[in-house]
């Protein structure tokens, strides 16, 4: 399968617009690239296609507007600096789209509203309701009262989850709502074959059909300006993937590249669909906040992971901070390391009274039984 001719028949698109891609080297919004970007994706619009933006750069400018000679580092301050940008960004897409009759809507996400099923529900509802009704949802992270220190995303330690970057964001978005492609575009030409800041021979991989280990080593640090870097760009194409959709990084710096990507035209680095998940197993695999963590022994690992098998009380080892009953949890193996999340039937307090007995042990201990599986295998994704 052609996936660059399949790209012209996307029909629900995420951008994910970076700092470095929204700015000029001075800090200052380069106006004339937010336009341009603007122009093309009401092209799209005119092809009925639906389209979702997650941008970042509000800090910046809010840094700008308070006369901040250099991006706070400062948590408090990045907050205040978000809270006087936030405005300042979006009348920029609301301006710039008014100009082709499109309307726009604002929606600022914190951690909760994808970990809390009831308000993942609701903002999907939401967000579906105003692409029916033809709006572009302009989507950032509430920094202001978001509870992380605005820092750059470090790889989590099990059960802990990282949304402190927007291409975590707009993955997240992308694969809650089901969407085609998420196309992030940043001040590079696409994911490399080597650090092309240290390697000046360093060649653009054009298509990725599987990310592994290989490929997640490519990722490299974000620069000044930037939160992410590569390697947050490589996790969000990975969650886009496994939720059945495409995802191209490419640099927005150069003209007319959204033209060109959706013209079919070899432009930055495509990452192919894997599988396709359904709603209910994209959230539990992809929910943030995740607390909780069940270690479990070999046996059980491999029972999960070959057999399709529900997780067993018998196969636990170890529990891991607290969590509630239909809370998602992290499923380790017996170093630590994780390999699956699912739903839990049962809450850490229970549960640990539960760790290695057998099934017909649990009514006698607990004195209640909800279930013969701590998780069972229909709310289990393996990672």
């Amino acid at each position: 399968m052609n996936y660059r001719e399949k790209l012209k028949e996307a029909h629900r698109i995420i951008f994910k617009f970076g700092t470095n891609v929204l700015t000029r080297k001075d800090g200052t919004m380069a106006l004339s690239r937010i336009y341009s970007f603007i122009e093309s994706i009401s092209d799209l619009k005119k092809q009925n296609k639906e389209i979702l933006i997650v941008t970042s750069g509000a800090v910046g400018l809010g840094a700008k507007r308070l006369r901040m000679e250099s991006k706070p580092t400062l948590s408090t301050l990045k907050k205040a600096c978000a809270a006087v940008g936030q405005g300042q960004l979006t009348s920029i897409y609301e301006e710039g789209f008014d100009k082709f009759n499109i309307v726009t809507a604002q929606v600022l996400l914190t951690d909760e509203d994808f970990s809390d099923r009831k308000r993942y529900l609701s903002l999907r509802n939401t967000l579906s309701t105003l692409l029916e009704l033809g709006v572009i949802p302009i989507i950032n992270e509430n920094d202001t009262v978001s509870t992380h220190d605005l820092t750059t995303c470090k790889k989590p330690k099990p059960g802990s989850s990282c949304f402190g970057e927007n291409d975590k964001l707009s993955a997240l978005v992308m694969s809650k709502l089901g969407a085609d492609v998420l196309v992030i575009l940043t001040d590079v030409d696409g994911l490399y074959d080597d650090d092309p800041r240290i390697n000046p021979h360093a060649k653009v991989i054009p298509v990725v059909t599987r990310i592994d280990e290989q490929i997640e080593a490519l990722g490299f640090d974000a620069s000044q300006r930037g939160k992410g870097g590569m390697k947050t760009k490589i996790e969000a194409a990975k969650i886009a993937v496994h939720s059945g959709g495409m995802a191209v990084i490419a640099n927005g710096k150069k003209e007319g590249t959204i033209n060109k990507i959706f013209d079919g035209e070899e432009t930055g680095t495509l990452f192919i669909p894997i599988e396709q998940l359904s709603s209910r197993k994209r959230w539990i695999a992809y929910a943030t906040n995740i607390t909780g963590v069940i270690m479990v022994n070999e046996g059980a690992k491999d029972a999960l992971i070959q057999k399709n098998a529900s997780l067993l009380p018998s196969g636990i080892v170890d529990i891991k901070n607290d969590f509630e009953k239909n809370d998602v949890i992290s499923i380790a193996d017996e170093n630590g390391k994780e390999f699956a999340r699912g739903m839990a039937n049962y809450s850490s307090e229970d549960a640990k009274q539960l760790i290695g007995k057998k099934t017909g042990e649990i009514k006698k201990i607990l004195g209640h039984k909800e279930s013969d599986e701590i998780v069972n295998r229909d709310n289990i994704v393996i990672l």
